[in-house]
């Protein structure tokens, strides 16, 4: 018999010989109940638990003795590889070998769950949109006449694109070559640094500074068709500046050795910079074996899908609430009422949008291009305050601002004037995506500008890193709810106010007033 064994025994025997003394008592007429038997009865009884429970720990106890001593060595070698923060702070980035997010929790399944819920609801869509199709015409057709019309006149877009893809590729290039080969051998370093890059913004403020909204402007482009345009600009811009910002100051540094030519970043590696999702140039990162064509596909797939669900949810969501039928003048009663009525085509389609592009079209391209750090996002849903909000909802976007704009900010200010780098990061980024909107949609109204600079600056002084209780989780989801509400609201106001009362001149005050403040034709 083992040692774990032996306490069961006298357990067992105890157990027995008490049962056969209570029989033999109750046989002969008269019950036991003798109270010091019954009091070392139970001392016995916890004597033997506290020797169960004593093996138990003890085995416990070299099972994860084993466990940490096989763990200490690859740990410590994680560590050695792993830079220190003030390393990461000198350094930059740092790109590792990472999965997104979502892909691990897809494997559990009930996040997986979720996922398949909307799938559900997208299903609810389509039959809901032939119901009503076949109720008001007859027939079971879906047309998707509006997602034609979004993504319309796509050989002008291609041009576009493709004009700018080739200035990107070859003009920051050459022109970093070009300062490079002169920078050490040249009288007056400082005066060949500001020739070149006043040379190279002039040119680059009339390539992807004008010229794509000449293009958005001058040939009508329907909605999404300039906003394939102006993404693609401001991608651009993003990624010329990088490459330029990561490189200059190694060509200053590396002091060029006589008959040596200074060493300059491959075309290569910009190339494959101009196409992998990140923003941050490096001259190598870190690269999967090889490309999973299923995962591709997969991923393909659930664009396409993201897709066909925002067509339905503004055709069933948003335009029968917006769509003007009857001369109805503006009112707080119906204001207030289509705001909570755009509440929940608004979350979706923040939702859908953080799906399709910062997981799916990052991702697909990440793989296509192996590109080994997939860490787009973090889990912003479980945030409790803006701050984290705001650092973990665009991890690529994030990274940029944070690495040449605010701690750029601070390296020319001597680390002095923090909430100023913070501000200037808010504002730069609020007029930003203030841009994108107009030129996108074709009118000027500073809904995300006014959110994004006042509330959100505001939140993000207020619902700090600090707050740590998940009530704070509730307000911060509560206030997304709310301000994309408002964005949908106004802006689809504005977009048929602009359409049934056009604008009859082209003064400045006309063209940033709202329409939809005085014309008629709302709900």
């Amino acid at each position: 018999m083992t040692t774990a064994e032996q306490p069961n025994g006298l357990w067992h025997r105890n157990i027995k010989a008490r049962q056969s003394d209570e029989t033999s008592g109750h046989v002969g007429g008269h019950k036991v109940q003798n109270e010091e038997d019954l009091r070392q009865w139970q001392k016995h009884a916890q004597k033997v638990k506290e020797k169960i429970l004593e093996q138990v720990h003890d085995q416990l106890s070299d099972l994860l003795d084993k466990a940490l001593t096989e763990s200490v060595q690859p740990v410590t070698q994680i560590q050695k590889k792993m830079p220190s923060r003030s390393q990461r702070m000198d350094d930059g980035k740092v790109f590792m070998e990472r999965p997104s997010l979502l892909d691990e929790l897809f494997e559990i399944n009930h996040i997986r769950t979720i996922y398949h819920m909307f799938i559900a609801v997208l299903l609810i869509f389509c039959l809901s949109t032939l119901a009503v199709d076949y109720i008001d015409q007859g027939r079971l057709v879906l047309e998707f006449d509006l997602l034609f019309f979004a993504f319309g006149k796509l050989g002008t877009v291609t041009c576009a694109w493709f004009v700018m893809f080739v200035y990107t590729l070859l003009v920051p290039y050459y022109t970093l070559v070009f300062w490079g080969s002169l920078y050490h051998s040249f009288p007056s370093k400082l005066g060949l640094s500001l020739g070149t890059g006043l040379v190279l913004s002039v040119v680059q403020t009339c390539v992807l500074g004008l010229f794509p909204i000449y293009v958005a402007v001058h040939y009508q482009l329907p909605p999404a068709s300039r906003f394939i345009v102006i993404l693609e600009q401001i991608r651009f811009l993003m990624k010329s500046y990088s490459f330029m910002r990561e490189t200059a100051p190694v060509i200053m540094k590396n002091t060029a050795k006589e008959g040596q030519s200074p060493r300059f970043p491959t075309f290569s590696s910009y190339l494959y910079f101009l196409f992998c999702p990140t923003l941050i140039y490096r001259e190598s990162y870190p690269r999967n074996t090889h490309i999973r064509w299923k995962y591709v596909g997969i991923t393909l797939g659930m664009i396409l899908g993201c897709l066909f669900y925002g067509y339905f949810i503004l055709v069933r969501l948003c335009v029968p609430v917006f769509r003007p039928e009857t001369n109805m003048p503006l009112s707080k009663r119906s204001m207030v009422l289509a705001v909570f009525n755009s509440i929940l085509p608004g979350i979706m389609l923040l939702l859908l949008c953080f799906f399709a592009f910062l997981h799916c079209w990052l991702n697909l391209f990440g793989e296509l291009l192996c590109f080994a750090d997939r860490m787009f996002y973090k889990d912003w849903w479980n945030s409790t305050s803006f701050a984290n909000y705001y650092r973990t909802w665009n991890v690529v976007v994030h990274d940029w601002l944070y690495y040449y704009g605010y701690r750029d900010f601070l390296w020319l200010s001597n680390r002095k004037f923090r909430t100023a780098a913070m501000l200037s990061v808010f504002i730069v980024s609020a007029v930003v995506h203030e841009y994108a909107l107009a030129i996108g949609f074709g009118f000027f109204y500073p809904v995300m500008f006014c959110l994004f600079a006042l509330f959100g600056v505001m939140f993000n002084f207020t619902m700090n890193d600090k707050r740590q209780s998940p009530v704070f989780n509730v307000i911060m989801w509560a206030c997304l709810f709310l301000g994309q509400g408002v964005q949908v609201c106004l802006y689809c106001q504005e977009w048929y106010a602009q359409i049934h009362c056009p604008r009859t001149g082209n003064s400045f005050w006309e063209l940033v007033t709202p329409r939809s403040w005085f014309c008629s034709y709302q709900r």
